[in-house]
């Protein structure tokens, strides 16, 4: 766990709310990220919530820390939200707040003219996945503030230092930012589902080179590749990409149907075999990139 990280009071008792999981020692340029997959769900959170247990674990990225809980043993460190995302959206900008769910004043930072607020999903959401409503009525806007100041803030403090330390070790930082989207998603309407959508904020977040090393390897595993469409990436990839600084971000939008029940929040009988292919990626998309840090110093 990250030193001095929030804590989620939970009907279980006390849990982090957010960990790092790091290698014995980084031996890779590569920080992962899964901010969505969160399953501890505050006790007063769920006192709160007007859905049932099972509708308001619609939004979660089911299972992807588990996916990619192999990253440390490949040489990588990997920070995972324990929070779910219906209570706090860490891929948001730190203020996107609908005034109307409150009660109270907010700040003038707040941002409430995003489409992403207009939409319900900013980041205290008002909505899960399909549109249902999380709340019974109007939250304090000292509650909002408090999760932000109190997790979101220090979560993303945690992410750039793992970022910045590994660039500084390194010379650059490749975030892979691990998300999964609905089954019934298609990048165009009436086109095929894809298995994986690969997001660059359409070329900004991440160089080319390195984006389209992520498209071939995983199409050579087998898998539908598709760009951007309908995820480009979200806050954390717009934020932390700076590719002429030498960090480069990259999202990762996974069917969830490759490997898990939707419909009672699972893992299928392919979960393992999919991991799997998760790990040869990671270790061969890894693998190129050190060869070719390398190849200057063998040069000389």
């Amino acid at each position: 766990m990250a030193a001095g990280a929030p804590s989620l009071q939970t009907a279980a008792g006390p849990c982090p709310a957010f960990e790092v999981f790091e290698p014995a020692r980084q031996t890779t340029p590569f920080v992962f990220c899964s901010p969505h997959s969160g399953r501890a769900y505050p006790a007063p959170f769920l006192a709160q919530t007007r859905l049932s247990s099972s509708a308001i674990r619609r939004s979660e990225d089911l299972f992807v820390d588990q996916l990619f809980d192999f990253v440390p043993a490949l040489g990588a460190p990997m920070l995972v939200a324990r929070f779910p995302r219906a209570y706090l959206d860490v891929n948001r900008e730190p203020y996107e707040l609908d005034p109307a769910m409150f009660e109270g004043a907010l700040p003038p930072r707040v941002n409430s003219a995003s489409m992403r607020v207009a939409g319900g999903l900013g980041t205290i959401p008002r909505i899960v996945a399909e549109r249902e409503e999380i709340y019974a009525g109007k939250l304090p806007a000292a509650e909002a503030l408090e999760r932000i100041e109190g997790i979101y803030m220090p979560f993303h403090e945690t992410l750039e230092a793992l970022i910045e330390t590994t660039r500084r070790r390194f010379g650059l930082a490749i975030l892979i930012d691990c998300h999964s989207m609905p089954s019934s998603v298609r990048p165009l309407p009436g086109g095929p589902k894809a298995d994986i959508v690969v997001g660059d904020r359409f070329g900004t977040s991440a160089s080319h080179h390195y984006v389209s090393m992520v498209t071939h390897r995983l199409a050579a595993l087998g898998l539908d590749v598709t760009r951007n469409k309908p995820y480009a990436g979200g806050f954390i990839t717009e934020r932390y990409g700076r590719p002429r600084s030498g960090v480069h971000a990259i999202q990762l939008e996974i069917n969830r149907a490759l490997y898990a029940d939707e419909r009672n929040f699972l893992p299928h009988q392919a979960f393992g075999d999919f991991r799997r292919v998760l790990w040869e990626f990671v270790a061969c998309f890894s693998a190129e990139v050190e060869a070719e840090l390398q190849r200057p110093a063998a040069a000389e």
